[in-house]
C-alpha cells in the first residue's frame, strides 16, 4: 500500500504529560504519511496544551484540544476520531515516540485493517536521549492475529516479562471502525486498547503484525500501581463478559475469552481484598475472602505470592527494578537474513 498523500491521524491522550509531550509530537510530525497529530489534554493540570502548541512545527498539521473535565483515554481518543478526517488512525501515547519510518513500513502491505509493529521498550531511567536508540533491524515476518491468539496473549503471568499483545499501538482503518460501529469503551480507563482490538477482530478485522520495530514506548516501574484503579480492573473483567455475548464467537474464542475474564477477575479480587483490609481491616477483608470460593482462591495465591516476593526482595535475591530490564521489545525479532 504505498501513499500518494499522508492519510494518516496520529491521536495523543494527555494528562500531565509536559515533559515528554513535545518529543511525542515531534516524532509523528516528522513522518510524511501523517496528516493529523490530534492531541487532547484530559484537564491537565500542568501546562500540557501550552507546551504541546509550542511543539508545531508550522505545517498546519497540529490540532490540540483541551478538555475541562478528566474524562479518561477512551473518551479522549474517541473525541479526536471525531474530530479528525484522515482514513488511518494512529495512537501513540503521551511520553512514547514514533522511531523514523515507521509508517513507511506498516503501509508496505494493503491486505489488513489494523497494522502493527514491534514495540522498543526503554526503562524510564535511561540516560540520554531515548529516540537516538537505534532499533535492530529486525525482519518484518508478518502475521495475522487471530481472536485466540489475541485474548491468549494478553494474560499475563508472574515472574515473565510483560509483554501483552493490548500493548500494540497499530494502525487502524477508520472505514473499519465505521462499518462496524465501533470506538474506544469510555467506561474502561484500564484495558481499553485490549476490549477494541478483541471486538474489532471478533468482528473480522485482518489485525496484521510485524516484527520490525517502529514504536519507542518508555517503562515505569510503578506503571501497574499508580495508574489504574482496583475499579478498572472489574470493569475490564466486566468488558471480557460483553464481549462473550457475541453471536458469532465460537466456542473456541469463548473458552480463552473465559480465561482472560477469570485472569483480571482474580486480579481484582486481590486488590479488592488489599482496599477493604486497608480501610475496613483485617476482619472485613476476611469476611470478604471468605464470602465465596471464587473470592478466596485467588486471595489466597496472590497474598502469598507478593509475600514470598517481598521475603526475596528483603533478603537481596530480587529488587523491583531486577525484573525490568533497560531495553528490550514486546516480540522477539530475526535477522532480516532470517526471514520466512
Amino acid at each position: 500500500m504505498s501513499m500518494t498523500k499522508p492519510q494518516v491521524c496520529v491521536i495523543i491522550a494527555a494528562r500531565n504529560a509536559a515533559p515528554t509531550i513535545a518529543v511525542a509530537i515531534a516524532s509523528a510530525l516528522r513522518e510524511p504519511e501523517v496528516a493529523e497529530v490530534v492531541v487532547v489534554d484530559d484537564a491537565s493540570t500542568d501546562d500540557t496544551a501550552t507546551v504541546a502548541r509550542s511543539a508545531d512545527d508550522g505545517s498546519g498539521r497540529l490540532t490540540v484540544m483541551r478538555l475541562d473535565v478528566n474524562r479518561g483515554p477512551s473518551f479522549a481518543r474517541n473525541a479526536a476520531i471525531a474530530g479528525s478526517r484522515s482514513p488511518f488512525i494512529s495512537i501513540l501515547d503521551a511520553d512514547d515516540f514514533f522511531l523514523e519510518g515507521r509508517f513507511r513500513n506498516l503501509f508496505a502491505g494493503a491486505d489488513w485493517d489494523f497494522a502493527a509493529d514491534n514495540i522498543m521498550l526503554i526503562r524510564d531511567d535511561a540516560t540520554g536521549d531515548v529516540t537516538k536508540i537505534v532499533a535492530p533491524q529486525f525482519a518484518a515476518e508478518p502475521e495475522f492475529l487471530d481472536f485466540e491468539r489475541f485474548v491468549e496473549g494478553n494474560i499475563s503471568r508472574r515472574r515473565v516479562q510483560r509483554g501483552e499483545l493490548g500493548f500494540l499501538k497499530p494502525v487502524i482503518s477508520r472505514a473499519f471502525l465505521d462499518r462496524h460501529g465501533l470506538r474506544y469503551d469510555e467506561s474502561l480507563r484500564l484495558g481499553e486498547d485490549y476490549e477494541l482490538y478483541a471486538r474489532a477482530v471478533a468482528r473480522g478485522a485482518r489485525f496484521k503484525v510485524i516484527r520490525s520495530c517502529g514504536y519507542g514506548a518508555i517503562v515505569r516501574a510503578d506503571s501497574l500501581s499508580g495508574r489504574h484503579k482496583t475499579q478498572d480492573l472489574e470493569r475490564l473483567a466486566d468488558a471480557d463478559l460483553a464481549l462473550l455475548a457475541i453471536e458469532s464467537l465460537p466456542e473456541g474464542s469463548k473458552a480463552v475469552l473465559r480465561r482472560h475474564e477469570r485472569h483480571v477477575r482474580d486480579k481484582y479480587r486481590l486488590r479488592n481484598f488489599l482496599d477493604v483490609k486497608a480501610e475496613r481491616g483485617l476482619a472485613s477483608a476476611a469476611a470478604y475472602a471468605l464470602a465465596s470460593q471464587s473470592n478466596l482462591v485467588p486471595i489466597v495465591r496472590g497474598v502469598a505470592a507478593d509475600k514470598l516476593e517481598s521475603l526475596f526482595r528483603r533478603a537481596g535475591f530480587a529488587s523491583k527494578r531486577s525484573h525490568v530490564p533497560p531495553l528490550r521489545f514486546l516480540m522477539a525479532g530475526t535477522s532480516p537474513g532470517k526471514e520466512r
